[in-house]
């Protein structure tokens, strides 16, 4: 997690920084992606939660969560839980 600014890092760890895209039953669909690739086009720092159901797992959330880093071409700034933030400069 090395190369992200302190102002990005307060950002996302700001309580009123609100999650702005959720992942679905669906999981990890195009529209999802077009949609964060969409968000972080416009706000640079975007927060997602992953619905419970979706894996129990720890490390299976870890690895989707980079995935979609990744794939979307941002970095992944924290995950906690249910919940990654993602930013592109």
């Amino acid at each position: 997690m090395s190369g992200i600014p302190a102002n990005i890092r307060r950002m996302a760890h700001d309580r009123n920084f609100k999650v702005t895209l959720r992942i679905g039953r669906s999981g990890l669909t195009d529209a999802m992606f077009d949609e964060l690739d969409s968000q972080l086009a416009s706000r640079k720092v975007v927060k997602v939660k992953m619905n419970k159901g979706l894996t129990e797992a720890r490390d299976e959330r870890k690895t989707i969560f980079e995935e979609i880093a990744q794939r979307v071409g941002a970095k992944l700034v924290d995950a906690r839980g249910n919940v990654a933030i993602y930013w592109r400069s």
